[in-house]
């Protein structure tokens, strides 16, 4: 079954005077002023933007937020986000004045150290904690000094699971506030086309409803757009405070032609499975209430109102019964009955007339209901065509009869057998809910908490309209043999109306032709199967140009529902195989950099030999620590490089084919900009920028360039990097970030992975097969003639396509040469030989060249074979064809 989904934020800024550990800039004077409408003790929050991009399903949440410090001295600025219990956070940034220290995901002992140090010294922490009911709160907060700017940006995902028949994004929003600049926007794009779309907000008025809020869908894609001014943002015409305080909620569907879609992108496929139009399969239910003395007053009259409410939506072809449980055990009926019109009548009164009082002995309650459907089947008196369902409701621990949770366990999964679902709802907060979820999921079912609120009784109710509708019963979804690997939960016990089964898993093959797909499960009348077969080239093509909104988004789905999955396996393991499911999950996690309940993510700035450290910590149950795994922020290269330019600009290209190397060199001016890769599938772009020495010598043979700018873009995911001598600066589509070399930091997202070692080299990795190296050449400032200069390594390009291409680019196919007629030189320590290469014959030198990637100072030589004048001969065309008008 589809739990509910709900993907929540809640967004507070507020200010105060406690001193932060993260770094200050220099206080700023500012004498007196008016200040602005919309700064609250000192604090102007001036942009706050909710970007949510769904792209079939899987959900991919931005929450910035930029505010300065309009008062006269150092403030400090909170930023507390509710976001979804469901939702792994993927990045969380700081940026100060124009500074940004990114996170890194770490296994939680290793972050814990760091978190303890950095609370220890009084200094920054952000923690994630669990603060509502669907909701789990995010805050960090910082020091910002006089007319210092702060800018605090949350990235998370989540899958959405279909709910009733329709994903729901749910954002609580309260700025506390009026802001400059509010918006929320959502974009949606899913393959099987959007059939339904709607948003609305408690707190919207019809003036805001009208200008203020817009919603489009046609075909795949759907779009809501959220910008109140100033003014509509207002409680009255002439209040100060925030009229945005309550719920935003985003609902959605797609078509349904077919009961399944299969999509796939980059070895990766993702299968949806949700049949419409067929009849509910008949089912046993039996409801086991506790009526302890704990539950008495509020809690027992909201059970009987819910109970009530459950027997109007029972249909008559059903079997039910109810066991009440506290000191002993009492049955409404000795055996299950069909709920004709009379006899839900006779249910009623008998939910009208539940007491409570006495202990809480659930062991005997559930036993009693697990026999109770046990005896039903196999005398035969409910349909055989039918289902059984067991739902507790319980607001406390077992302690009478049976108390040892563990036992009680082993009881009901001795007893269930596998045979139907248990589903536990926990009444409040005083129980052991860790104990009621680890035996539902173990007998196939779930938990699910029930706050005590006003709508407690509506709660229950909506749980049993989930389970109300069972259409399937032993749904297994099966692939062609040895074509997948990593599937992901592929059977299930039941499957409900309005909810979806989502299977994901790997290519063994990813050239494999065509994918095939079957459903099969028990119907209320008949088995059926549901076969759905795609065309993977023509499928991956399709989806590919289609624009995703975040390119390797199924794999990022394949690694959430897995890391999920064996999350909820190790609640109910136990030794080796809890320590497996424990490294398999943490691997994932820092491989997807998903802050999970094993893993924390630190943001640090290293200063003056101290880390000042901020932690986003899931809440998790788990209280077994995994195998430590060491998370390496030093780039360590291989052993033997293949494509590098460094130097004069010395280009290398080494064949490991021949286990040798041909280098050449470009002359040009400084200023002039170079194609080094393109590669028009990837979307990646390789250019350099040539500076020259303090003072340019006249004569081109003796000058001496280098590389003093290189840009890196990625068009599929509308992502630039300039790299000089004195910064990086990153834009991820508008949004600048701008790093130092006196900075180590890692930057992960999407696909991404940004290492900066300080004042060394920088690590560049799109995905798994691409990655480039930046090497910093840094000489004595007052050096007469020389200014530092980058280098730039290709370390692994196995991810290009075949049509990659530019200086660099064209070597990454494979290509042969032979070197013949070898002879002393005018330098006897450089012989001269013929090269015979891409049908040309050359007159070549043996010569060398140095690799400076594991000391930018000394370096490794590396022997090779020299083309002269620009490489021509070698290269395709002539050097001038790589030159480009600018960096990008």
């Amino acid at each position: 079954m589809a739990p509910a989904l709900w993907s929540c934020l809640i967004l507070v800024l507020f200010s105060g005077l406690v001193a932060s550990g993260f770094p200050r800039s220099p206080f700023r004077p500012v004498g007196k002023r008016s200040l602005p409408e919309g700064v609250v003790d000192g604090i102007e929050v001036y942009s706050t933007k909710i970007s949510c991009t769904v792209t079939s399903r899987f959900a991919h949440n931005v929450v910035t937020t930029r505010a300065v410090n309009r008062a006269e001295k150092a403030k400090e600025v909170s930023f507390d986000v509710e976001l979804p219990k469901t939702a792994f956070i993927t990045n969380f940034t700081l940026t100060i004045d124009g500074v940004t220290y990114p996170g890194n995901v770490k296994e939680k002992e290793v972050a814990k150290k760091q978190y303890e140090k950095a609370v220890s010294q009084g200094k920054t922490a952000g923690l994630v904690k669990a603060s509502g009911r669907k909701l789990e709160k995010f805050t960090v907060s910082v020091n910002v000094a006089a007319g210092s700017k702060v800018t605090f940006e949350l990235t998370y995902e989540e899958l959405l699971k279909r709910h009733k028949g329709k994903y729901e994004m749910y954002l609580k929003v309260q700025p506390k506030q009026l802001v400059k600049h509010f918006e929320i926007e959502a974009d949606i794009f899913e393959p099987q086309g959007i059939s339904m779309l709607d948003a609305e907000a408690s707190f919207i008025t019809n003036d805001l409803l009208g200008s203020a809020l817009t919603k489009s869908f046609s075909g795949k894609k759907g779009r809501v757009s959220f910008k109140p001014s100033l003014e509509q943002q207002r409680s009255c015409p002439t209040c100060t405070d925030s009229l945005l305080n309550g719920d935003f909620t985003i609902t959605y569907d797609v078509n349904r032609e077919s009961p399944a879609n299969v999509q796939i992108v980059n070895g990766y496929f993702v299968h949806f499975f949700a049949p419409q139009g067929l009849p509910a399969v008949p089912k046993n239910v039996v409801f086991v209430i506790d009526i302890s003395g704990s539950m008495t007053g509020r809690k027992i009259q909201q059970t009987r109102e819910a109970l009530l409410r459950i027997l109007g939506d029972v249909k008559e072809n059903d079997y039910l019964n109810f066991i009440l449980f506290s000191s002993d055990v009492t049955t409404w009926k000795d055996s299950l009955v069909q709920a004709t019109p009379e006899n839900l009548q006779e249910a009623r009164a008998f939910v009208r007339n539940i007491h409570s009082g006495g202990m809480t002995n659930i062991n005997d309650g559930l036993l009693r209901a697990i026999s109770m459907l046990n005896k039903a089947r196999e005398e035969h008196k409910i349909p055989e065509r039918s289902t059984s369902i067991v739902i507790m409701l319980t607001d406390g621990d077992a302690n009478v009869g049976e108390s040892r949770p563990e036992k009680i366990q082993e009881n009901v999964r001795n007893a269930i057998s596998g045979k139907f679902p248990l589903y536990n709802l926990g009444f409040g907060n005083n129980l052991n809910y860790n104990f009621l979820e680890s035996m539902a999921l173990e007998n196939h079912g779930l938990a699910r908490r029930i706050y005590e609120d006003s709508d407690a009784d509506l709660q229950l109710q909506g749980f049993y309209e989930e389970v109300a509708n069972p259409l399937l019963t032993n749904v297994e979804v099966d692939y062609p043999e040895n074509a997948i690997l990593d599937l992901t939960q592929n059977s299930y016990q039941h499957f409900y109306d309005g909810s979806e089964i989502v299977v994901a898993g790997r290519l063994l093959d990813e050239d494999l032709n065509s994918f095939k797909a079957d459903v099969k499960g028990h119907g209320a009348t008949n088995d059926l199967t549901f076969t759905e077969e795609v065309d993977v080239k023509e499928m991956e093509k399709a989806l590919k140009e289609q624009e995703y909104i975040f390119g390797n988004y199924i794999e990022r789905l394949w690694a959430y529902l897995t890391i999920e999955q064996l999350l909820d396996k190790r609640k109910n393991a136990y030794g080796e195989e809890k320590e497996n499911l424990t490294a398999q999950a943490l691997d994932l996690s820092l491989k997807y950099h998903f802050v999970t309940p094993l893993t924390s993510m630190v943001v640090t700035k290293p200063e003056d030999s101290e880390d000042q450290t901020a932690i986003a910590d899931k809440p998790g149950e788990a209280r077994s620590v995994a195998p430590s795994l060491a998370y390496l922020t030093n780039y360590q290269p291989p052993q033997t490089p293949y494509y590098y330019v460094d130097g004069d600009p010395h280009f290398i290209i080494q064949v490991s084919e021949k286990d040798d190397a041909i280098c050449f060199n470009i002359d040009e001016d400084p200023g002039t900009v170079l194609r080094l890769i393109q590669d028009p599938v990837t979307g990646l772009t390789v250019n350099g920028q040539i500076t020259g020495d303090k003072i340019a010598s006249p004569d081109s043979q003796t000058r001496k360039t280098y590389f003093g700018k290189l840009g890196i873009a990625n068009a599929l995911m509308d992502l630039r990097i300039e790299v000089t001598t004195e910064k990086i600066t990153l834009w991820n589509g508008a949004v600048q970030s701008t790093f130092s070399w006196l900075d180590t930091v890692t930057i992960t997202q999407d696909g991404l992975s940004v290492t900066i070692n300080r004042k060394k080299n920088m690590a560049v990795s799109f995905g798994d097969g691409v990655t480039f190296v930046v090497i910093l050449h840094q000489v004595w400032k007052k050096h007469p003639d020389h200014h530092d200069f980058l280098g730039f390594y290709v370390v692994d390009s196995h991810r290009m396509s075949v049509q990659t291409h530019g200086l660099l680019g064209q070597f990454f196919h494979p290509f042969d040469f032979k070197v013949s007629d070898v002879h002393p030189g005018p330098d006897p320590t450089k012989p001269i030989a013929t090269m015979a290469v891409k049908n040309h014959q050359l007159t070549v030198t043996r010569g060398s060249q140095k690799d400076y990637r594991k000391d930018a100072s000394i370096g490794t030589k590396v022997v090779c074979w020299f083309v002269h004048n620009n490489g021509e001969g070698l290269i395709d065309g002539v050097h001038t064809d790589y030159i480009i008008p600018s960096l990008f």
